[in-house]
């Protein structure tokens, strides 16, 4: 088999199934006037062409039905990353619709939306897998905490906002010693969040990679790096503070203590979102990150 063959066949296409109607679960984000208003206006054309299972605009469902073919999701990229956290690595598409701000991730206007979702119950489609990370703290020899990552893992301090001095092992190997404010590894998802803030590069949503990322280093010749999504990492802060800590995709996963090593290592699950005819990652750019010349 050629690569290009070999290419095609790793591709999934949705639905996979036999079923004539497919079975939707539709989350939004709480508390938001926009996507109480977008849900009641597109969910007379969502029952027409689907089984809507539940609806859950508080993020508590449960996913134990284990015959759900789609998530809907309305709100921003923040709803599509807690939507990650609720599969908690269940292979189920997902097709974002914006109802926020930015919206990387949930790419669809609710307008586009109306326009395709026919297509998309009654056409083929291609499902994109989405490297995710699984993080963990080992403290002791034990795992304290863990947590799946879709956009990026990173070591924080805080109060008194000294600098932090951060080991970084790649497959066990000391990689360096990082003198910085802190420290990102994210995902291509990620790659245009914390990261590209701080400076990193781009990177296209399939490549199986992540990028590493300094924040503020303390030498201007640690830049950022691109290594292969194979590579298992640990993270260990000499002299943590009381207020250093590990955030992932946001929320803060756990202090950093003296002796903590944080694991980060590709997950055994990707988060699959539907790949609708249209969008596409340059479109995302010029359209998000005014590619075009303006915002």
């Amino acid at each position: 088999m050629n690569h290009d063959a070999a290419e095609v066949s790793r591709k999934r296409t949705w639905p996979s199934g036999d079923r004539d109607t497919p079975r939707v679960v539709i989350l939004g984000a709480p508390d938001r006037q926009r996507v109480r208003r977008e849900s009641i206006r597109l969910r007379p054309t969502i029952a027409q062409h689907a089984e809507i299972v539940a609806e859950d605009y508080e993020f508590e469902y449960d996913f134990d039905d284990p015959d759900i073919d789609l998530v809907l999701v309305l709100g921003g990229d923040g709803s599509i990353l807690q939507t990650a956290r609720q599969l908690a690595g269940r292979q189920i598409p997902v097709l974002g619709i914006n109802c926020g701000n930015l919206g990387f991730l949930a790419a669809l206007s609710p307008d586009d939306f109306l326009e395709v979702w026919p297509r998309v119950c009654s056409g083929i489609f291609e499902v994109i897998e989405h490297l995710m990370l699984e993080v963990s703290v080992i403290r002791d020899g034990a795992t304290v905490a863990e947590q799946l990552a879709l956009n990026e893992v990173a070591v924080l301090g805080g109060p008194p906002y000294q600098i932090l001095d951060i080991d970084l092992f790649a497959d066990g190997n000391l990689a360096t010693r990082y003198r910085c404010d802190g420290l990102i590894i994210a995902t291509p998802v990620g790659s245009t969040a914390h990261n590209l803030s701080a400076g990193g590069p781009i990177l296209r949503r399939n490549l199986q990679a992540v990028v590493i990322s300094p924040i503020s280093p303390h030498t201007l010749t640690y830049r950022p790096l691109v290594d292969s999504a194979d590579t298992v990492f640990e993270l260990t802060v000499s002299e943590p503070y009381d207020s250093t800590g590990i955030v992932v995709d946001g929320r803060i996963l756990s202090q950093v203590m003296p002796g903590d090593r944080v694991r980060v290592r590709r997950a055994a699950s990707a988060f699959e979102m539907l790949s609708v005819p249209g969008q596409n990652d340059y479109r995302t750019l010029r359209e998000k990150l005014g590619w075009g010349g303006s915002l």
